[in-house]
């Protein structure tokens, strides 16, 4: 059965609260913060430090994590291409509906595929999305390995044996080399003030 039959008889339901609305009770707008790296490059401890930056700051911020939606959501899925991509469908459709809720949701998915990374920003709509280039070499990933998957013998494993497509045009590069993840974390934070959510 096509995708197109399963979806023939689908009609979008309304409803009366709009996403203003939404955004009226939390006093901020929803945001996606995508956070792509390597693994090991620092993508979820940033987030982790950023998350409680804006929860103190008295932010509604919710957090989606490649390894933990992986425990759930996605553990049917592997690591083969199609998977990864399936993998970044669902978060980004995910993190929409986060984002329409009004929530700033930070998403550190590893996110090989540039085609992927622009389906997600898509999906959070134009001025909704922040994509955060957490660019940390492969060697200095190698060398913290904090889940010792490196030194396992993993097929498809992201920057060994399978591709990693560099972001073009992030909106914030991170280097976790020269500063530490609560600095990295405080230069996302800064942006998202900036853009007076």
């Amino acid at each position: 059965m096509s995708s197109d039959a399963k979806n023939e008889n689908v009609v979008w339901h309304s409803g009366r609260v709009s996403y203003e609305d939404r955004c009226a009770v939390l006093k901020q707008k929803g945001l996606v913060v995508w956070f792509t790296g390597l693994s090991g490059s620092g993508k979820s401890t940033i987030a982790v430090e950023l998350e409680k930056m804006l929860n103190e700051a008295g932010k509604a911020v919710y957090r989606l994590d490649g390894d933990n939606i992986r425990c759930g959501i996605n553990s049917d899925l592997g690591f083969t291409d199609d998977d990864r991509n399936e993998n970044i469908r669902r978060i980004s459709e995910i993190a929409a509906l986060f984002q329409d809720a009004g929530m700033i949701t930070l998403v550190s998915f590893i996110s090989p595929f540039r085609k992927m990374r622009q389906f997600a920003r898509e999906k959070a709509g134009e001025g909704n999305f922040l994509e955060v280039y957490v660019n940390t070499d492969l060697e200095t990933c190698m060398g913290r390995d904090p889940k010792g998957l490196y030194k396992k013998n993993i097929s498809h494993f992201t920057g060994k044996d399978s591709a990693y497509e560099e972001p073009l045009d992030p909106e914030i590069i991170l280097d976790t080399v020269k500063s530490t993840a609560v600095e990295c974390a405080k230069q996302v934070y800064d942006e998202i003030c900036r853009r007076k959510l």
